[in-house]
């Protein structure tokens, strides 16, 4: 069959590297691609918010499915027009995206069906907002309600921090995002991730990971997009795994379905885990960015085979194998991200990295002529697979430094929290 792939990130070459493995991909098409996908894919020059020019794609070139990776398109509808168009499409519709693109949606939904996370209040204007930190304790988590590419959550230390984030949001700081508020209750424990595979009515793993999204050493500095992240992630004990599915995913898909909107796809939960247990801190509807790299090496199974049951309804009929190996990934980016940054840098020696038996997946990469240049913030995904975290980490790092990037630089700690449990 004929695939049509949309984004450029790493993420969409992680799963192009492995949509390219399996049997029933006649042809696979990305739109618009990177310098990393053009090698397992036809690159087209088409932007993920041309609705229509997608459409029209897909009919020109015999496209029978379409996989969504950024969320963009899927809180604006385009798995819904697809569908419409008689085209299948990977991805949940406009309605149940809204896991990911309201935050005020989730919490509501958390509170209707039981699902444990933190405490909250939704507010559409600034000063019932900050009248509501009366009743708050300091630190407090203010998130503007929509999509802001990651930067719409702050975490207040003091009083003054959280009035100031609540003047931003409703500012415009954060664009249509900020234009409703929710403010909720700091949690504290360890963060981790879990990935369920949905059909609408039942949930399969798909694996656990732990990211770091502060850009220096020692998780400090800004948050950016994800500087590198490790599957399995070891906080996440099989405990901890059957709460977040039993607690957490499945009374998220009871509810959606109870609402008539099933949701199919990827429920990616990002989660605190306290004294109390796993948490929902947000939902994502769409694999992560850098966690995906991490989970593709380690999957067995056919992607594209687990992808096209979870669209039909059919994912109790089969079942995903995984390797024992742990994958751990770092981000190589451009100086000055998650601020400004030269763009067009060259790249050089990827091939030595590769040649070390690590992955690297390209996120903001063009080709020249025979030139590699950084177009991105977030650059390259060096990856690599072992029987440890330890080991995954120095692995990827030999790696790393086989790269010649002037411009580029990378966190040296990825790993650093599992690398110091397996030192006991």
């Amino acid at each position: 069959m004929n695939i049509l792939l949309l984004g450029s990130g790493g993420r969409e070459h992680a799963l192009a590297w492995k949509l390219a493995q399996s049997p029933k991909l006649s042809k696979l098409y990305c739109a618009p691609g990177n310098a990393g996908i053009e090698q397992l894919a036809e690159c087209i020059d088409l932007q993920v918010t041309d609705h229509s020019g997608i459409l029209k794609f897909c009919k020109a070139n015999d496209i029978s499915y379409v996989i969504i990776g950024p969320e963009g398109p899927l809180v604006d509808g385009l798995a819904d027009e697809l569908e419409d168009a008689g085209i299948g499409a990977f991805g949940p519709s406009a309605y149940a995206s809204q896991l990911e693109g309201s935050k005020g949606f989730t919490k509501d939904l958390c509170a209707e069906f039981n699902i444990p996370t933190a405490a909250y209040k939704r507010f559409t204007e600034a000063t019932s907002a900050k009248a509501f930190l009366d009743e708050m304790s300091i630190p407090v988590v203010i998130k503007a309600d929509g999509l802001a590419a990651g930067k719409g959550v702050i975490i207040a230390e003091t009083r003054k921090q959280a009035e100031q984030a609540i003047d931003d949001c409703f500012a415009g700081s954060f664009g249509e995002a900020g234009h409703e508020v929710v403010i909720e209750a700091f949690l504290e424990g360890e963060e981790a991730s879990l990935f369920a595979l949905c059909d609408g009515q039942s949930a399969m793993l798909l694996g656990t990971a732990q990211d770091h999204k502060r850009v220096g050493d020692g998780d400090t500095g800004p948050n950016t997009g994800g500087m590198g992240a490790y599957s399995p992630a070891p906080v996440m004990t099989q405990e901890m795994i059957d709460r977040t599915m039993s607690d957490i995913i499945v009374p998220t898909l009871a509810g959606m379905h109870s609402r008539g909107h099933p949701f199919k796809g990827i429920l990616y939960a990002g989660l605190m885990l306290t004294e109390k247990g796993p948490e929902l801190i947000e939902y994502n509807v769409r694999f992560g960015d850098p966690e995906c790299q991490v989970l593709m090496p380690r999957l067995k199974s056919d992607l594209l085979e687990l992808m096209l049951a979870a669209s039909e309804g059919s994912l109790l009929e089969h079942d995903a194998q995984w390797s024992d190996d742990v994958a751990l990934t770092v981000v190589l980016a451009s100086k000055g991200y998650p601020g400004s940054y030269d763009k067009n840098t060259n790249i050089e020696n990827v091939e030595s990295a590769e040649e070390t038996g690590a992955i690297v997946f390209h996120a903001g990469t063009a080709k020249d002529d025979d030139k590699l240049l950084a177009t991105g913030g977030r650059v390259l995904n060096v990856t690599a697979l072992a029987s440890s975290v330890s080991e995954a980490q120095t692995s990827a790092y030999h790696a790393v430094d086989k790269i010649d990037w002037a411009n580029g630089f990378c966190r040296r700690d990825i790993g650093w929290r599992a690398v110091e449990r397996e030192k006991g």
